[in-house]
């Protein structure tokens, strides 16, 4: 964490400092792509202060956030358990930058249907960030409400690299009440709604792969 201004003595920085003496706990607030954004995290502590680099140390060490499971997987060592944290941190961070980048793109609505409430929305991985190709990037993404955000991801609905809604036919076979007509029914075969920016949109080569496994799914 950088000092504020370049004197070790300046009052933030020395409340910094104190912190570190009494150890006591704070919360650090990581930026998340876009200015005002942040995500949490706490306890944490500072544990260094380099008056050279003009900078502090700080430590995530939060074994209360790891539930009694965890804790048995990873042990009681310090060590892991503070590697457990920073992992788990970091992969917070990651995945609210790519939802906040991925809403952006595609402002603030379900690329499928629409809606805008934003707390209803997700970024969906056209690729899973667990594979290989699945990188951070706008454009393997796709802003989805929720529901279709788990239609996307159980292979009930895919979009085709034509940027085209695709329903499995056992679905479009159903007979249900109103939510299956109007959520996935009468959304098969539109189009999309496409970020403006072109380099933003998404990648027509993973929607291909994807629809392959969307057959083999159905």
């Amino acid at each position: 964490y950088a000092y504020q201004g370049s004197n070790p003595n300046r009052w933030d920085n020395a409340g910094l400092r104190q912190a570190m003496r009494e150890q006591k706990p704070l919360v650090y607030f990581h930026p998340v792509v876009f200015p005002g954004r942040y995500i949490a995290s706490y306890p944490v502590f500072v544990v260094r202060d380099d008056e050279a680099s003009l900078r502090f140390s700080v430590q995530l060490d939060a074994p209360s956030s790891i539930t009694r499971l965890e804790s048995e997987a990873i042990g009681e060592d310090r060590h892991i358990r503070r590697a457990y944290y920073t992992s788990t941190v970091r992969r917070r961070v990651h995945q609210a930058s790519f939802r906040e980048s991925v809403l952006m793109a595609h402002r603030q609505m379900c690329a499928l249907c629409r809606l805008r409430h934003t707390e209803l929305l997700d970024a969906a991985h056209i690729v899973a960030d667990s594979d290989p190709e699945g990188e951070p990037r706008v454009s393997n993404g796709l802003a989805l409400c929720k529901l279709h955000h788990a239609a996307f991801d159980n292979f009930f609905l895919t979009v085709t690299p034509e940027y085209r809604v695709e329903v499995q036919k056992s679905l479009l076979l159903e007979t249900d009440r109103p939510m299956l007509v109007v959520g996935l029914q009468e959304i098969h075969g539109q189009t999309i709604q496409l970020p403006r920016i072109v380099h933003q949109r998404p990648d027509q080569e993973q929607l291909a792969r994807r629809l392959d496994r969307f057959w083999a799914a159905g």
